[in-house]
């Protein structure tokens, strides 16, 4: 069993970089957890199909668009921070006998491991943290487990070692983006360390409904829907190459028409696919209403989107700024990608890991 740590334990200093079938983007942040500064925001698109769910499947290719960000972008920082998707990692809250030694708790973390874990241990990395003591149960420890098959680890760091670099921290995405949007909840909603909190992460094929109360995740799902679907749309009702229709989308060269056929009838269902996805949470939590939403991730920018949600959950929804209360360095204040804040959503979350180790 390889213990190689997911949780990322070692002082280091650390920039985030979040790979997804969009691409990679990079974050680097200085200063501390309450004062951070933004040094670094840089980004590359990869063909589609080089990436997906957070595999990388043609490494050389992958690799070589990785090098070229590097280089273009001038970044000397050798070690980084990753994370493996949600789904890729099993996680599970145990109790352990408290003041255990660290060979004893290591010996009784795997054995509850083998319960939950539905491959060998020995194709698998695992790593577990205290969470302090059980509510309930004083005298025993809340430990939390997660357990990732070795491969999809190893091809991170196959990835960034091809490129002389060092995966440092090898975290659960869902973590990363709740780390990311801690501090934004102190900004909105300061002194409502009990709001219940729903994050929309909007990606290309997926969207992450995250509902969290102050420090907790309390429950997450995906839904099938995404920026690809409008990409498709507008594809479709005009007669475009995915290609073209991505490039479009994003300079806003569409037709008059555009809002009317396409994005009216993409808002629309998207939102009734969120509507399911909220009677789910709903009926798996004790909560019936959630006092925020935040939207983010790259398919998040979309015009009327925020409203629409808004409107048919009833709860106020805000397109998040991860960068939002924290100071510019000078080399970042006119960089362009700035305006795409909300796509940097998982890379700030793995930089702020720096400040947390």
């Amino acid at each position: 069993m390889d213990l190689k740590s997911l949780f990322g334990r070692r002082q280091e200093e650390i920039i985030g970089m979040d790979i997804s079938s969009w691409g990679i983007k990079v974050v680097g942040l200085s200063g501390s957890m309450e004062q951070p500064v933004l040094e670094l925001l840089a980004s590359a698109r990869v063909p589609s199909g080089h990436i997906v769910d957070g595999n990388v499947v043609k490494m050389n290719e992958v690799a070589e668009v990785l090098r070229s960000l590097l280089r273009k972008n001038r970044i000397k920082a050798k070690k980084v921070a990753l994370a493996l998707p949600t789904s890729a990692v099993i996680t599970k809250k145990i109790m352990v006998e408290g003041n255990l030694s660290p060979a004893d708790m290591e010996s009784q973390v795997e054995e509850e491991a083998r319960q939950y874990i539905p491959f060998p241990l020995e194709e698998v990395s695992l790593d577990f943290c205290t969470t302090g003591p059980n509510p309930q149960r004083p005298e025993m420890d809340d430990v939390l487990i997660a357990a990732a098959r070795r491969d999809r680890v190893q091809n991170l760091q196959e990835l960034v070692e091809l490129v002389e670099l060092e995966a440092s921290v090898i975290e659960v995405q869902s973590y990363a983006l709740r780390l990311a949007t801690r501090r934004l909840v102190d900004i909105h909603l300061p002194g409502q360390d009990k709001a219940v909190v729903l994050l929309l992460k909007v990606g290309a094929g997926r969207t992450l409904m995250q509902v969290s109360v102050g420090d907790a995740i309390v429950y997450e799902r995906d839904q099938a829907v995404g920026g690809e679907q409008l990409t498709q749309r507008i594809a479709a009702h005009y007669s475009f190459s995915s290609d073209e229709a991505e490039t479009k989308k994003i300079s806003g060269a569409l037709a008059q028409d555009f809002e009317s056929s396409v994005l009216a009838p993409y808002v629309s269902t998207t939102v009734q696919v969120l509507e399911r996805g909220m009677q789910f949470i709903y009926n798996s939590t004790p909560y019936s209403k959630v006092n925020q939403i935040f939207l983010t991730g790259g398919g998040a920018m979309v015009p009327g989107l925020a409203a629409a949600i808004s409107t048919a959950l009833q709860s106020p929804c805000t397109l998040i700024n991860p960068f939002e209360g924290m100071s510019l360095a000078p080399q970042v204040r006119n960089n362009l990608r700035l305006q795409d804040a909300p796509l940097f959503i998982g890379a700030c979350g793995l930089a702020l890991r720096r400040f947390s180790l």
